[in-house]
C-alpha cells in the first residue's frame, strides 16, 4: 500500500532517522554498504546522512565501522522527560519488585513493538537484556498483549492485517487467529501471562495501566524463571500484586487540562 505524503514532508529527514534506526542490537556497528542495504539509499546517499550524523555527534566510526554515539540517548531522553509515567511508575515498580522479588517493567505501544520507558530489576542475571528504551514485539509479550488488548476495535484489526507472527521460540503463538483469541481472553480477565514465546526460559505477567476514561496507555508486567516460578504459582502469587500495582498507577497519573493521562 503506497503511503500519501504531505507536501510538507522532508523525505531527507526520514531517511537520516532511518540511518539511526538501521542500528540495534543485533547491528551495533555497520559498514557503509549495510547502511545503505538497510535503509535502501544509494552508498553516496548514505555516506552524506553518516558525515552529517557524524558532525552532529549522534555517529562515530573506526574508519570502517560506523555505530551510534552515546549522544543519540539525547533523542529519547527527550521523549521520556516530557513523560509523568517513568516518573510515577517508579516508586510502584519499586514496592512491587521488593514485596514479589522479580523485575518489572513499564511499556507503552509504539507501532508494532513495546517500548520500555521504566524498569526495575533484580539481581538475578536473565539471558535477555532489558532497558529502557528496549523494544520487543507486541504480539510475544504479555505487555504487548495487555496493550494490544486494549486497542479499539478498528486499530486491532489494522494490526492484525499487517503483522508478520515470527517463532521466536518454539512456543511463540501460532498466527494471527490465535492471536486474536488470546487478545479476546486478556480483554476477558484484564490481564496477560506469556510463557516462553519471547524467551525459552522467561514468563511474564502483565496488566493494563489506564486512564480517567478507562483506555488502556501503557502496561506494567512482572517476569520471572519457568525454572523458578509454575503458571499456577503466577497466577495466585503474582497477578493479584501486580493487579494492585497497577491500579495504584493508574491512580496517581496526573491528568491534563483536558481530563486525560499525559503519557504521550
Amino acid at each position: 500500500m503506497t503511503t500519501v505524503r504531505s507536501a510538507d514532508f522532508v523525505q531527507s529527514l526520514e531517511r537520516g532517522l532511518a540511518v539511526i534506526r538501521a542500528f540495534d542490537r543485533s547491528h551495533p556497528e555497520l559498514t557503509l554498504s549495510e547502511v545503505a542495504a538497510a535503509t535502501g539509499v544509494t552508498r553516496a546517499a548514505a555516506r552524506r546522512f553518516l558525515i552529517t550524523l557524524m558532525d552532529l555527534g549522534y555517529v562515530r566510526t573506526d574508519g570502517r565501522f560506523f555505530s551510534l554515539s552515546p549522544r543519540v540517548l539525547e533523542l529519547g531522553y527527550a521523549y521520556l522527560s516530557s513523560l509523568s509515567l517513568p516518573e510515577v511508575s517508579e516508586v510502584h515498580l519499586e514496592a512491587l519488585v521488593a514485596e514479589v522479588n522479580e523485575s518489572s517493567s513499564v511499556s507503552v505501544l509504539d507501532g508494532p513493538d513495546v517500548v520500555y520507558v521504566a524498569r526495575v530489576p533484580t539481581s538475578r542475571i536473565m539471558t535477555v537484556a532489558i532497558n529502557v528504551g528496549t523494544r520487543f514485539p507486541a504480539y510475544a509479550t504479555s505487555m504487548g498483549r495487555v496493550l494490544l488488548a486494549g486497542l479499539p476495535d478498528d486499530e486491532l484489526a489494522a494490526y492484525l492485517d499487517a503483522v508478520t507472527i515470527d517463532r521466536l521460540t518454539g512456543r511463540t503463538i501460532g498466527g494471527v487467529p490465535a492471536l486474536r483469541t488470546e487478545l479476546q481472553r486478556v480483554r476477558a480477565q484484564g490481564w496477560s501471562l506469556v510463557d516462553q514465546e519471547l524467551e525459552e526460559g522467561l514468563r511474564a505477567v502483565a496488566a493494563p495501566i489506564r486512564d480517567r476514561a478507562g483506555r488502556t496507555v501503557a502496561a506494567v508486567n512482572v517476569s520471572t524463571a519457568a525454572s523458578r516460578t509454575t503458571l499456577e504459582a503466577i497466577r495466585r502469587d503474582l497477578v493479584p500484586p501486580l493487579l494492585a500495582t497497577a491500579a495504584r498507577i493508574s491512580a496517581d497519573l496526573p491528568a491534563t487540562a483536558r481530563g486525560e493521562r499525559r503519557i504521550s
